[in-house]
């Protein structure tokens, strides 16, 4: 009788251990998710919206295989640049000024704002034409709002980074809400998708497109900034940094395929709709006009919505960088109000004088292509570097990869330029 009265309360309680460890381990990985997030804006900005608008207008499916492999080139980088602050508490252009001659360091810091600048040029031209479409703001005045939204959300950087990642995170969920809707209501053909995401095609007149797609999906700036986004989390514990990078992994996963599936709904959609009826948009109000007649109001409002928080967002995470990449290598510190006023110009001056949107965008997305290398090689370089990452030195498969990745953005790279020359492209 004591054995049979002692069983029971042994069992009783062990579902109730088993949510509580449950419940433990959910807590324990959300408290590591939210700079992969910030970072994975940079993924979804306008620069996204214009290439991938261009290629699924113009070709189709043909390229959701260059979505793909630069979310696979993302994840490693991201991970890659998570590592370097997470084993080190030191960000990526601090390590690249310590480490690099001063020319070196100033051709890399030139090459980085060169990137910063085509960067912001595309997330201001967004959130501007965002105000633009959706409320019929003026194009001047849209400059203003979002040169003034974009300050304030950097502003509470002070209050704490992560109440600028629930800023953003919530930007995200925005985006990628609105992008999947739109995606399942155009009914694309999903085996000519899983057919043309698997096999890679690539024509002559579709290569400046798919630069541009990569330029636009791997971004040079939050390379650096990743590396300096974790160090929040970090301790000196070597056993903690371990964890924290596993945890980092799984937040570079999520985010990351988020990017992507946003990223290939808007070349599915663009396909389904424009290319389905013949339509090559050559502009982002094309689009947008185009989608009202086509899909509906509703539909047409989703994109601008879109296009907003994508605009307001990345224009947020592109000054977080600014200042990252400015501090690093050569140790400037430019007020936040004075580095967003200078960012502001290149969009406000295509604005003024008549530019197609679309076009700057497309463009802007190819100078980022032709910036990865410079942001990559100095990763790549330090990384392997046992006397800083120690433990976290790279190993053999992680250098292979990683110099396998610089090889086909050079190689790429290359191409567009002979084509460029030769007045293929």
């Amino acid at each position: 009788m004591k054995e049979d009265q002692i069983l029971p309360s042994l069992t009783i309680p062990l579902p109730s251990i088993a949510g509580e460890e449950i419940k433990s381990k959910a807590k324990g990985l959300l408290k590591y998710l939210g700079p992969a997030f910030i970072v994975s804006v940079a993924y979804m900005d306008p620069g996204n919206f214009g290439t991938n608008i261009s290629g699924g207008s113009r070709f189709g499916y043909n390229l959701l295989w260059v979505i793909l492999w630069s979310n696979i080139m993302a994840i490693f980088v991201q991970i890659l640049s998570a590592k370097v602050g997470i084993a080190t508490g030191v960000g990526l252009p601090v390590h690249c000024g310590n480490f690099f001659s001063k020319p070196t360091n100033w051709c890399l810091w030139s090459i980085a704002t060169v990137a910063a600048m085509a960067t912001d040029l595309a997330e201001f031209l967004g959130g501007v034409l965002g105000f633009y479409l959706l409320f019929n703001i003026p194009l001047v005045w849209s400059a203003v709002l979002t040169g003034a939204i974009t300050y304030l959300i950097c502003h509470m950087q002070k209050y704490g980074q992560k109440i600028v990642e629930r800023i953003i995170t919530s930007m995200v969920a925005v985006i990628s809400i609105a992008y999947v809707w739109e995606m399942f209501l155009s009914s694309p053909e999903w085996g000519q998708v899983a057919y043309h995401v698997a096999v890679p095609m690539l024509t002559p007149d579709s290569v400046l497109v798919a630069a541009g797609m990569l330029g636009a999906t791997v971004m040079p700036h939050v390379i650096y900034l990743h590396s300096h986004l974790v160090q929040t989390r970090r301790t000196s514990d070597e056993k903690d940094c371990i964890h924290h990078l596993k945890m980092a992994k799984l937040d570079v996963f999520f985010a990351m395929n988020m990017a992507f599936i946003v990223n290939a709904a808007m070349v599915i959609v663009s396909a389904v709709i424009f290319n389905g009826n013949g339509l090559t948009v050559d502009s982002i109000e094309a689009a947008y006009m185009t989608l009202q007649p086509l899909m509906g109001n509703m539909a047409a409002g989703v994109f601008g919505l879109a296009l907003l928080a994508s605009g307001l967002s990345s224009a947020t995470v592109g000054t977080m960088a600014g200042e990252v990449i400015l501090n690093g290598f050569v140790g400037f510190d430019i007020p936040i109000s004075i580095r967003r006023l200078i960012t502001m110009l290149p969009g406000m001056a295509i604005l003024i004088a008549g530019i197609n949107p679309m076009s700057a965008l497309i463009t802007s997305q190819v100078v980022l292509s032709f910036a990865l290398p410079a942001a990559i090689i100095p990763l790549m370089l330090i990384s392997n570097k046992f006397t800083i990452m120690g433990r976290f030195k790279n190993s053999l498969p992680t250098n292979i990869m990683g110099w396998l990745i610089v090889s086909m953005i050079l190689t790429m790279n290359a191409v567009l330029l002979y084509l460029i020359f030769t007045g293929q492209a």
